[in-house]
């Protein structure tokens, strides 16, 4: 079994590395922009291990809220027109004509350097009989998986919720009892000379202790 232990300084020691490799991933992860990929494609295996992993997020009582469809190819170019219409009628007042062209241009582009984005639909259990933030948090901790595998293998990814893209996911079919969260974008990068500045606030000021 493996122990802990407090150095002098009161940092904690590990037997062994593999603590320190979940750590380094969870506070390396970061949401990296579709505009920031390469273009390069994800393997497939490696794509499914991704999605593997997003399956053994917790769930309570085993409902297993989830479903996703993965969107490649054509579907991009899709979502780029999808979306750059979309939005048409909103920056149209907002933008002087250039710039509103120049919008629409970067709207219809922004999904193609994915390597694809992944459809994040809430599958609530009809018998289940639970809350429905439940399985909400259940969907949560699923593409959180998803981010925490892309970050160990060097893959750039964020979950994107803007309601253009929760309908994109709409028009592919829904059930009754489902409800689409977005999408995931997973795409190479240059994570060599990436460098997030975003900090997270003292632990001090998150958390209390009642002992």
């Amino acid at each position: 079994m493996n122990t802990i232990r407090k150095s002098s300084k009161d940092e904690l020691l590990y037997n062994t590395k593999s603590e320190m490799i979940v750590t380094n991933i969870i506070r390396n992860r970061r949401s990296i922009y579709a505009n920031e990929f390469t273009g390069e494609d994800i393997p497939d295996d490696i794509l499914q291990e991704i999605l593997v992993n997003a399956t053994w997020a917790p769930t309570h009582k085993m409902t297993e809220p989830w479903r996703f469809i993965v969107f490649k190819g054509k579907y991009l170019e899709e979502y780029g027109q999808y979306v750059s219409e979309y939005y048409k009628e909103y920056y149209k007042d907002k933008l002087s004509h250039d710039d509103f062209i120049a919008k629409c241009d970067f709207l219809r582009e922004y999904p193609l350097k994915a390597a694809c984005m992944i459809g994040v639909i809430l599958d609530k259990h009809p018998k289940a009989n639970l809350p429905e933030w439940e399985e909400i948090a259940a969907v949560s901790s699923a593409v959180q998986n998803m981010a925490l595998t892309c970050t160990a293998y060097n893959i750039g990814s964020y979950w994107s919720t803007p309601d253009s893209a929760i309908d994109f996911v709409k028009k592919f079919g829904l059930k009754e009892n489902e409800q689409s969260l977005g999408l995931v974008f997973l795409g190479c990068y240059d994570h060599a000379n990436h460098h997030s500045k975003k900090k997270r606030s003292s632990i001090d000021e998150k958390v209390s202790y009642m002992e």
